[in-house]
C-alpha cells in the first residue's frame, strides 16, 4: 500500500489526500530548514509509564492530546509519539500493546490539529499502524537494524523516514565519527533498496544511545562533518539525556539550560531538528539565535 497513490488510506481510512499534504508540507520545511539553517522544533509526547523524564503524565489519550495541543500553541512543528521507552533498563513491550499506546493518540491529534506528527517506534507493524493512524513520520531509533520490516514499511507507505545511530555496547576506544559513516552508509543502502526516497529521509546521530561521555560530546560538536557527509537534514535529539547530568552534575528536572546550551550549538553544526520537552523555550532560543545571526 502506498499513500502516495491509493486513495481510500490515510488518517483512519479517510482519503489520502490530507496525509500528503501534511507529509508533503512537512518535507518542504524540513528541506528548508536544512538549507537555511532555522531548524524545526520536534515535541516528545511520551505516551508511557516509564520513560525516564515524562513517564506516566501523558499516557492517557486525553492528556496526550492536551498535552500535544499546548506544544502546538508554543511553536512546535512535529510531534514525535513514543509508546515505549527507551531509556535503559525499561520494560520491552510486544507490538500489540506499543500500537494500543500510540496509534489512538496519533489518530486524536490527527483530527483535532493540522500539526504533523511522527512515531517513534523500531517495530515496522508499529510504524505501519501509525501512519495509517495520521503520522507522516517514521522516528526509528533501531536505524533499520532492529526490525528487517523497518525498511519496506517505509518505502511502502511513503512517510518521511529518522534513521538513527545506535550501538547494542559502548566501546570507549571506537572512533565515533567514523562509526557513525559506516552505519549511516549501510542504513542509506537499506533504504535505497526498499525506495525509500532519499528526499524523506532525515539522519539522528543518537545521543546517549551505546556511546560514552565523550562521543556524545563529539557527536554534538561535529554535527557537521556529518552534515557534509551526506547532506542530508539532521535530528539532534538531547533533551534532559545523562550526558547533562555527567557534564552538569543536574538532576533530570534540571537540565533544561544544558539541553538549551547543546541544541544551539547543534543548531550551528547544522541540526535541522531539535527533538525537546520543552517546547517554548527552545522556540523562543532558536528565534534569539537568527535573530542574533542576522544582525
Amino acid at each position: 500500500m502506498n499513500f502516495d497513490s491509493d486513495p481510500s488510506a490515510g488518517c483512519a481510512g479517510a482519503v489520502s489526500t490530507t496525509w500528503v499534504r501534511r507529509r508533503d508540507a512537512l518535507r518542504e520545511r524540513l528541506h528548508a530548514a536544512h538549507a537555511s539553517g532555522r531548524p524545526l522544533v520536534m515535541g516528545i509526547l511520551n505516551a508511557t509509564p516509564d520513560s525516564f523524564s515524562d513517564g506516566g503524565q501523558f499516557d492517557t489519550t486525553e492528556r496526550a492530546l492536551e498535552h500535544a495541543a499546548d506544544m502546538a500553541t508554543a511553536g512546535a512543528d512535529i510531534i514525535d509519539i513514543g509508546g515505549e521507552s527507551t531509556r535503559p533498563g525499561a520494560v520491552v513491550l510486544d507490538a500489540d500493546a506499543e500500537r494500543g499506546r500510540v496509534v489512538p493518540v496519533i489518530e486524536a491529534i490527527a483530527r483535532a490539529t493540522p500539526i504533523a506528527t511522527s512515531v517513534d517506534t523500531y517495530k515496522a507493524s508499529t510504524a505501519r499502524a501509525a501512519v495509517a493512524a495520521g503520522a507522516v513520520m517514521i522516528n526509528d531509533v533501531g536505524g533499520l537494524r532492529r526490525d528487517a520490516a523497518m525498511a519496506s514499511v517505509m518505502g511502502e507507505t511513503g512517510a518521511l523516514a529518522v534513521l538513527m545511530h545506535h550501538r547494542d555496547e559502548i566501546t570507549a576506544e571506537l572512533d565515533i565519527l567514523d562509526d557513525l559513516r559506516h552505519f549511516f552508509d549501510e542504513a542509506l543502502q537499506c533504504a535505497e533498496r526498499a525506495d525509500v526516497p532519499r528526499t524523506h529521509i532525515v539522519l539522528d546521530p543518537g545521543i546517549g544511545f551505546g556511546k560514552t561521555q565523550a562521543q556524545n560530546l563529539a557527536c554534538i560538536a561535529h554535527l557537521d562533518v556529518l552534515r557534509a557527509a551526506y547532506d542530508l537534514p539532521i535530528l539532534l535529539g538531547l533533551s534532559r539525556k545523562s550526558f547533562l547530568r555527567r557534564a552538569l552534575d543536574r538532576a533530570v528536572d534540571d537540565r533544561l539550560g544544558g539541553t538549551i546550551g547543546a541544541n544551539l550549538v547543534g543548531v550551528v553544526r547544522g541540526a535541522a531538528i531539535l527533538r525537546v520537552h520543552d517546547v517554548a523555550a527552545h522556540v523562543d532560543a532558536v528565534r534569539i539565535q537568527q535573530i542574533l545571526a542576522e544582525a
